[in-house]
């Protein structure tokens, strides 16, 4: 990756790390929360750790299993994200999240024109 190139962070990673540190203030285990959810214990945990994108479907399930409303866990992931951004952009530095390992996958924002400004491609009008 260039030198001063701000990353952001996946956002199936931060989503993980979010059900992890639900689960774990909890103080339940996997295997209790992927019984009352209805998913495999395996593919819990890859969600937990960013390797899975887990739908909408899995997500609510995941949330009941762990009593909390879909909108509070987006309510954090935003709060994380929020936060990731800020210290992505500010001083050229690059962006790590908190327990992320030095594997954890990054995407790179679009590359800067000569203004310096991020080059934005517009999408096609879709009529609903």
């Amino acid at each position: 990756m260039p030198e001063g190139v701000d990353v952001m962070p996946v956002l199936r990673q931060v989503v993980g790390e979010t059900l992890r540190g639900l689960r774990l203030r909890q103080r339940r285990t996997l295997r209790e929360v992927s019984a009352t959810a209805r998913v495999s214990l395996g593919y819990l945990s890859e969600v937990e750790r960013g390797q899975k994108e887990a739908s909408s479907e899995l997500l609510a399930a995941i949330c009941a299993a762990l009593d909390v409303e879909m909108s509070e866990l987006f309510q954090e992931v935003s709060i994380l994200l929020r936060r990731e951004e800020k210290l992505g952009l500010s001083g050229g530095r690059l962006a790590t999240l908190p327990g992320a390992g030095a594997g954890a996958a990054r995407i790179a924002p679009a590359p800067a024109t000569e203004s310096g400004s991020a080059q934005v491609r517009s999408l096609p009008t879709v009529a609903a």
